[in-house]
């Protein structure tokens, strides 16, 4: 555990940190993360890819796991492309693939959830997604109407390291039908999550450092938005350890 908390990082005046196989494994905490916080303590952040929960609703799950993180330190995807969306088209109507959380904050929000005729299309993680939602999603997207993705990851890993699947494994199965589709994207490797929490803890980039399990995402989020990443090198059961990697 000494080792996991060595490097000079762990002092910054933000560390940021990916939720799924760095500080959790399906609803498993992973052993290196109550240190973490001890260390870190209101300085910790986590920015995750997320498009499934509410930062809320996340809160109170992790709650549920023994992980105390309070919601306004969680910036999540699905969460952020929701407001995105409302603050660019207030009252949009929108064909939103998504869990009943993220519907319920659609509405909170003032958009208008619709089957057809939409002003935008929206795809998260949904955990209902089924053959007729490829097909209506296609029929939308095909005909014009915008479409933003919460994140494209094909998955995430499970209590066992096992991938699940994510928002970007949908979104395969519609570029398979509509391969020429370009979507607006905030989720990482877009730095869009990681200044959203820089911005709310009023930290410069230099100041700060992201933690995550992906050099493709965690770090190229990192390195657009102009912040050291430092990686998990480790497999997800084995005993943790970092290695930084400036960016």
């Amino acid at each position: 555990m000494a080792d996991f908390l060595r490097g000079g990082w762990t002092d910054r005046a933000a560390v940021l940190a990916d939720l799924d196989g760095c500080l959790i494994a399906g609803n498993r905490v992973l052993p290196q993360v109550p240190a973490l916080i001890e260390t870190c303590g209101s300085r910790l952040w986590i920015v995750s890819n997320n498009s499934t929960d509410t930062a809320a609703g996340l809160s109170q799950r992790l709650a549920g796991m023994g992980l105390d993180h309070p919601a306004d330190r969680i910036v999540l995807a699905g969460e952020e492309t929701l407001r995105a969306v409302a603050s660019e088209r207030p009252g949009a109507r929108v064909a939103l693939f998504a869990t009943p959380a993220l519907q319920a904050l659609a509405q909170h929000l003032g958009l208008v959830a619709v089957n057809d005729r939409a002003d935008v299309a929206v795809l998260a993680r949904d955990t209902g997604f089924c053959f007729a939602d490829l097909a209506r999603l296609a029929d939308i997207v095909g005909r014009g109407t915008p479409l933003w993705l919460t994140n494209p990851d094909p998955s995430h890993p499970d209590t066992d390291g096992r991938p699940v699947p994510e928002t970007g494994a949908l979104f395969a199965a519609l570029l398979a039908m509509l391969p020429d589709v370009a979507p607006r994207c905030i989720g990482k490797p877009a730095p869009d999550l990681i200044r959203k929490a820089l911005a709310r803890a009023a930290v410069l980039p230099g100041a700060a450092v992201y933690i995550g399990d992906t050099p493709q995402t965690d770090g190229g989020a990192a390195r657009a938005a102009g912040v050291e990443f430092v990686q998990i090198a480790a497999p997800i059961d084995a005993p943790r350890q970092l290695g930084a990697q400036s960016c």
